[in-house]
């Protein structure tokens, strides 16, 4: 029983640490791919930078934005923090 009552407390620990981290970085990672995989062009985006622009193109792993006039840039496709228009939670 001692083993056990000194045991009990660290386990109730990891499973407290799991429902209250590591699950909901997991929902918001999952989101934030599905997010990913449904952009298409035209699409306003702001990137993890900061920068907002329009998606004009998609590539296997990256996407060009257009930030200005004449000034397009590729990116990684993990750079787009978030849809212009959709919640950022």
């Amino acid at each position: 029983m001692g083993l056990l009552g000194s045991i009990l407390p660290l386990i109730l620990i990891l499973v407290v640490l799991y429902f209250l981290i590591i699950l909901p970085q997991q929902r918001r990672q999952k989101k934030h791919q599905e997010m990913i995989a449904s952009l298409k062009r035209g699409d306003r985006v702001v990137l993890s930078s900061g920068i907002l622009g329009v998606i004009t193109n998609v590539k296997d792993n990256t996407f060009i934005v257009k930030i200005a006039e004449n000034t397009e840039i590729e990116v990684e496709k993990s750079a787009i923090a978030y849809k212009i228009g959709t919640s950022t939670s």
